[in-house]
């Protein structure tokens, strides 16, 4: 664990519940000091719960140092004072994982997008894939000027499949893009962008959906795929500690098998089966890989 006086330091979008407040408390529990945004500051927003706070301190609980950073992704002006707030604060980024996403309940079984309310394009691609733009333009400045850090996206296959919804793969699709052409206008500066492909999350919602009868969208997978919501957060304190983002840096990674390269295991002492007999190969690999190709 790092010291008090030298945590690495994070950003977590969409830090309240689900996977985003398990990644940050992983990232605490590697020591980080974790800067947990989302809207929600004492009352939760919507049905599961959870609130930045309560992320927050469960990341004190487990080693690091939580920060509360109330924050409307959708508001530019609220996302550009968080990385100002970050910068002054601590001086540095070491990294930002995108994860702010909508996802109304009734929106997980897949449908028609001609029978769904406009407002989801708004929930995916708005909450989700424009928050991450709008996230990583204010936090690569900082990073460019450490030479050093990472972005991770938290996306999915749904990019390169049909799941749940129209908007919801073209976002997938746009994250996994996005991370990808990052890395190419980043690479100079050596700072890193990847998209991660987790399994079934095991949230409440998931596990719910699982014992109801496997409603979590069309071919999403069982039990052996399902991941705890601290994974990813694992997985990426142990890239930072590997220190070689970069050797990954354009590509996208089912998470059990970035897990098999650093030796990560699960909260639950295990790890998930990944998804790729389901779904295939990502679409985007490393630029490294590219570059060693064309020579």
């Amino acid at each position: 664990m790092s010291s008090a006086e030298n945590r690495p330091v994070a950003v977590v979008t969409g830090a309240s519940r689900g996977l985003g407040r398990g990644i940050a408390v992983a990232l605490g529990e590697a020591g980080f000091t974790v800067y947990c945004t989302g809207r929600s500051d004492r009352k939760a927003i919507g049905p599961w719960g959870g609130t930045v706070r309560d992320t927050a301190e469960a990341v004190d609980q487990a080693g690091g140092k939580g920060i509360v950073a109330l924050c409307d992704h959708l508001d530019d002006s609220q996302t550009e004072a968080l990385f100002k707030r970050v910068d002054a604060e601590q001086g540095r980024l070491d990294l930002l994982v995108n994860n702010a996403f909508a996802m109304p309940d009734w929106a997980v079984p897949d449908g028609n997008f001609w029978e769904r309310p406009l407002s989801l394009w708004r929930d995916m691609i708005d909450v989700g894939l424009r928050s991450s733009y709008a996230a990583s333009h204010f936090a690569a400045p900082i990073m460019v000027r450490q030479r050093s850090g990472l972005i991770a996206n938290t996306s999915g296959p749904g990019g390169k499949v049909y799941r749940h919804s129209l908007p919801y793969g073209v976002g997938k699709a746009g994250q996994d893009k996005l991370a990808h052409d990052m890395a190419h206008e980043l690479r100079p500066y050596d700072v890193a962008a990847i998209s991660l492909w987790p399994g079934l999350i095991g949230t409440e919602r998931t596990l719910a959906g699982i014992a109801a009868g496997g409603v979590v969208g069309n071919n999403a997978g069982n039990l052996p795929h399902v991941e705890t919501p601290f994974f990813i957060g694992r997985i990426l304190a142990a890239i930072h500690s590997a220190g070689d983002a970069m050797a990954l840096s354009g590509g996208t990674f089912y998470s059990t098998e970035l897990a098999s390269r650093y030796g990560v295991v699960d909260a639950d002492g295990g790890r998930p089966v990944s998804r790729r007999p389901l779904f295939g190969a990502p679409l985007y690999q490393p630029i490294s890989n590219i570059e060693n190709a064309d020579q």
